[in-house]
């Protein structure tokens, strides 16, 4: 295969995009819930209101929408969109970390760790759901 074929970014079709996002909700949503329940398992509080669905499951979304706008403004405008993103993601994620610390009263450690787990979680689903939606492309 040539190299000019493979410096060619590769499109996919909205549909395929939007699909990929949607399974990525979906999934988080799906992996949130089992930290939360194996959270109240290990004894965070059963009135800890983030692991409940209704918070996890809209976070989740956002977090994944939001994401998803970032991912496609470093695809389009940076010169190395692979470099930046290794290094904006988990800068990212790192930064997310920061609301959960101030849950520790109500949420006690085993609920704030299952926090930040759901965080990590969210982002490894949805960094692979955008790698085949949204492929980068490093040399422009």
């Amino acid at each position: 295969m040539s190299s000019v074929s493979e410096a060619l970014p590769v499109r996919r079709g909205p549909l395929v995009v939007a699909g990929g996002v949607l399974g990525a909700i979906l999934l988080s949503s799906l992996a949130n819930a089992l930290i939360a329940v194996l959270a109240h398992a290990l004894g965070a509080p059963d009135d800890f209101d983030p692991l409940k669905p209704p918070a996890y499951i809209f976070l989740t979304t956002l977090g994944v929408l939001g994401g998803t706008v970032g991912w496609v403004v470093v695809r389009r405008f940076s010169r190395d969109p692979e470099r930046l993103l290794r290094r904006l993601v988990p800068s990212v994620v790192v930064v997310s970390f920061v609301p959960d610390f101030f849950q520790f009263g109500a949420g006690e450690a085993t609920g704030v760790v299952a926090l930040l787990l759901m965080h990590v979680v969210v982002a490894v689903i949805a960094v692979s759901a955008y790698r085949r939606v949204m492929p980068l492309n490093s040399v422009r």
